[in-house]
């Protein structure tokens, strides 16, 4: 029988909660439930919150089907928010907004990745941060992707903009920068220009292009996902790896101080002492106080 629960006034149907979707270490749905319930529900939404969420579901867990979806779910109830979105293959689409607790659970009981664009439903194509993804080709890893990192806070430091860092919940790193809204083409171009600075300075190090024959051993400055039709594994979502790590907010000082890769790998049963400890690490990309423009002529 599927359990119904109550939450801020909306009825849920949770089920299998017993099902182990991380065999590797035996965590169960019900366990994943309660990762976002109780955990990290308070820091996941007000990143989620206003923005078009797309979803990575493993039903099944990592080792099972992945597929991505942008349409809402069949299914979805009438009280989660959908928002239009454009996409130039469908004048009608729509995605759905995680604006609540209720529609957490709603999400987190379908077993996804939350991934959302850097721009909000109210001002699409319009960002309000810029991301760079730092993706490691083997043998290099997090550590070197450290280092991509250090360089990359200054370069954006010389032109008055901040960065703040967090996993990928993978293999990589993420560099996010709180931007005064500005058209997501603009924030493509410059992020670009900045990847390209970063393998001109560190030509053993970093990449700017995707090309599968250069990755071994770089870091690829990904800046693509600046696009406007693109998504970021939204901060504190579970990922569908062996573990069940998370996309976890961390300190310039962690950063600097990686010399393992294990010292960057957050699981979910470690976040509820690193947001006691830390707080969001990432509460700055949400202050309107903290944007910065990007600079004149950046584009």
């Amino acid at each position: 029988m599927t359990p119904i629960t109550e939450v801020e006034g909306r009825r849920l149907s949770l089920s299998n909660l017993d099902k182990v979707l991380y065999p590797a270490t035996g965590t169960t749905k019900g366990e994943v439930l309660h990762y976002y319930a109780a955990t990290v529900a308070g820091a996941i939404l007000p990143h989620l919150r206003d923005r078009p969420a797309s979803f990575l579901r493993y039903p099944d867990g990592p080792g099972g089907q992945l597929f991505f979806t942008k349409n809402p779910p069949p299914g979805t109830p009438d009280w989660v928010h959908t928002t239009p979105v454009p996409r130039s293959e469908d004048q009608a689409a729509r995605q759905v907004m995680v604006q609540d607790l209720a529609s957490l659970m709603w999400a987190a009981n379908l077993v996804v990745e939350f991934h959302t664009p850097q721009w909000r439903a109210d001002a699409p194509e319009t960002a309000d941060r810029m991301v760079f993804d730092l993706d490691p080709g083997s043998p290099a890893t997090v550590v070197q992707c450290c280092a991509v990192a250090l360089w990359l806070r200054e370069r954006l430091a010389a032109d008055g903009l901040f960065a703040y860092g967090k996993t990928s919940g993978s293999k990589g790193l993420h560099l996010l920068v709180p931007l005064e809204p500005t058209p997501s083409a603009e924030v493509s171009a410059y992020a670009k220009r900045l990847a390209m600075e970063a393998e001109s300075a560190l030509p053993e190090l970093a990449l700017h292009r995707m090309k599968r024959a250069l990755r071994p051993g770089k870091v690829f400055v990904d800046f693509s996902q600046n696009s406007a039709s693109k998504t970021t594994a939204t901060p504190y979502t579970l990922r569908a790896r062996t573990e069940p790590t998370v996309s976890a907010p961390v300190t310039w000082d962690e950063i600097e101080a990686c010399r393992n890769p294990e010292d960057l790998v957050f699981r979910s049963d470690g976040m509820a002492a690193r947001l006691e400890r830390y707080g969001d690490l990432l509460g700055p990309l949400l202050d309107p106080d903290r944007a910065r423009p990007l600079p004149a002529g950046a584009a």
